[in-house]
């Protein structure tokens, strides 16, 4: 069970301690100790989850971690924790809620420009919706767009009832999402990690993580 240091490092950097879950049964008593959640990249999401069948590109899944990052989300919807999804993370939270994936992109926008070379990331231009909280967090201007490091085949299809995308890629694709009816539920389909100098994204979850607090507290 492992998570690349980067993850440690931008929560550390972002001002929260980071706590890893594994994920294993059970795993979702443990968020009541914690104050938000960080779903990270990795493996494609089982096509069951969202009742579809598997595309031959689909990569092996791992139904151990879909049901206990699954089991972890929903607690921390019942919680009201703040909750980031990274790349695999923020398909999930589209799965969770009821929506749907495209399990190979190339099929759907005719490229393969947001995973060119398997393990490797590329830069990709991402337009903002300006009244969203990720482009709140990253401070752009007014709908400004930004360069992103990505590395998925997949990508959201029909977003779950409840959530909004709020960032694109040129040829339409989900950059990010998020639930405008709770404090801070987000997910970006890049990978922040990637830059060790910039912890707007994660900064903005331990912020979101203190104004609880303080609401729990006051």
């Amino acid at each position: 069970m492992l998570l690349t240091r980067t993850y440690v490092d931008m929560v550390l950097a972002g001002g929260g301690v980071p706590v890893l879950l594994p994920p294993v049964a059970g795993v979702e008593h443990a968020v009541d100790r914690c104050d938000g959640v960080l779903l990270s990249g990795g493996a494609d999401v089982a096509a069951d989850r969202y009742g579809a069948p598997a595309h031959p590109r689909t990569v092996a899944a791992h139904p151990d971690r879909d049901t206990a990052e699954l089991a972890v989300l929903h607690r921390a919807f019942a919680l009201d924790l703040p909750v980031l999804g990274v790349c695999r993370g923020a398909q999930l939270l589209s799965v969770a809620l009821g929506g749907t994936l495209h399990q190979h992109l190339p099929d759907v926008v005719g490229h393969d420009g947001h995973n060119p070379t398997p393990g490797t990331f590329t830069d990709v231009a991402v337009r903002l919706d300006p009244a969203a909280r990720v482009e709140a967090a990253l401070g752009c201007a007014d709908g400004d767009g930004l360069r992103v490091r990505c590395h998925h085949h997949q990508g959201v299809d029909r977003l779950a009832p409840g959530l909004v995308a709020t960032a694109w890629a040129a040829d339409g694709t989900v950059e990010a999402l998020e639930d405008p009816a709770r404090p801070f539920v987000v997910g970006v389909q890049w990978h922040p990690e990637q830059d060790a100098a910039d912890t707007r994204l994660v900064a903005a979850l331990v912020a979101a993580a203190v104004r609880r607090g303080r609401r729990r507290s006051g």
